[in-house]
């Protein structure tokens, strides 16, 4: 069990695991789990991690749609700062206690500023990584902003 999965069973939320077999060669791990999990690519979620005024290790997080791009300028204005930029992989591994390609919103090492692309909330559940590449978590959008202490806003377009 991952550190995600153990989150929801200790808070006694509702889900479901989805295993898959990660293929390395795949060009997006978002992707790749929402083709290999048979789910709508609307529907599964990526965790990105941003750094927030040029600062590395002042993090927050994005959960957008495997199929859209994140948009630094949303994402800042959502952390309220003035800039955002993508964090260093090795730094969200570090802080997150994830590896990039199976970073969850769950469970992280730390708990970070976190905000869901409204859109999740069109769905009556969502998948997002479960903590390992290859491992996807099904829950309500709202499951996880609980667990998470996440905003809905939008972050794309």
């Amino acid at each position: 069990m991952t550190p995600a999965i153990n989150l929801a069973k200790k808070k006694k939320i509702i889900h479901t695991v989805h295993q898959y077999t990660h293929d390395p060669k795949a060009a997006s791990y978002g992707l790749e789990a929402a083709e290999a999990l048979g789910q709508d690519p609307a529907q599964v979620f990526k965790t990105l991690l941003f750094c927030l005024n040029g600062e590395a290790k002042n993090l927050a997080v994005a959960i957008v749609p495997v199929e859209n791009k994140l948009n630094l300028k949303q994402a800042a204005k959502a952390a309220g700062t003035k800039k955002a930029e993508m964090a260093n992989p090795e730094i969200a591994q570090t802080v997150t206690g994830y590896v990039v390609g199976g970073i969850s919103p769950l469970g992280q090492k730390k708990a970070l500023p976190t905000f869901i692309h409204s859109s999740a909330q069109e769905f009556e559940t969502i998948c997002v990584s479960a903590g390992k590449r290859g491992l996807e978590i099904e829950l309500t959008p709202d499951d996880l902003a609980m667990l998470t202490r996440a905003k809905f806003v939008d972050l794309c377009g």
